[in-house]
């Protein structure tokens, strides 16, 4: 057990700290880097920073998910689900970088609030826990798709990679649902909302 919270320990720290890696290749490699205004550019930062620091919550959220999962197939599908969080992570990181900008200042007070929600989904039990991830994945996967129409129309780098993220996101809430995903109730649907609003807009500024 000691060990496994060293090495979760770790898995923190990278994430906050430490430029994550991703194997696949970008979804917007080939793509050309268009010619942005001041404006578009400081406003295509802001919605990568929004979606980096979703990702950080991601990482945190299915690590304490997986930390507490019962079932082995629960916790395989959440490391799965991890796993591509991390590629996610690595190319809104860069795609950041490559615009001007930095990531939020706010990533480890959101890693560390996300991390406390994982751990107490995954004490309720897998079927709330995977309850949980696919009602993520829903709400993700429409903020994503709010993106895209919000992301300005010349910018198709961050375009293609908001797009292959959105299509990620809604794999993963197929997944929790075909392991036995419960059904959330409507105010915790709603909790989750707006904890999900409130982090956009203090992420998307600093």
């Amino acid at each position: 057990m000691f060990d496994t919270l060293i090495t979760e320990f770790d898995k923190g720290l990278r994430t906050l700290f430490a430029p994550a890696q991703s194997q696949r290749p970008r979804p917007d490699a080939g793509l050309d880097e268009a010619e942005l205004s001041a404006e578009e550019k400081r406003h295509a930062i802001g919605l990568m920073r929004v979606n980096h620091c979703g990702e950080v919550c991601a990482q945190a959220l299915y690590q304490g998910q997986a930390l507490t999962a019962r079932n082995p197939a629960a916790r395989e599908a959440l490391q799965h689900a991890a796993f591509e969080e991390v590629e996610h992570l690595a190319w809104t990181e860069q795609r950041i970088r490559e615009l001007g900008g930095q990531p939020s200042l706010l990533g480890p007070l959101w890693y560390t609030g996300s991390l406390a929600i994982g751990v107490t989904a995954g004490l309720l039990g897998d079927k709330w826990n995977l309850g949980f991830l696919e009602e993520t994945e829903h709400q993700v996967g429409a903020h994503l798709d709010s993106h895209l129409t919000a992301l300005p129309a010349a910018d198709a780098k961050s375009r293609a990679i908001v797009s292959q993220m959105r299509d990620d996101e809604l794999r993963h809430a197929d997944m929790a649902h075909e392991y036995g995903a419960a059904r959330l109730p409507a105010p915790v649907k709603g909790l989750m909302k707006l904890t999900a609003k409130v982090m956009t807009v203090s992420s998307y500024r600093v």
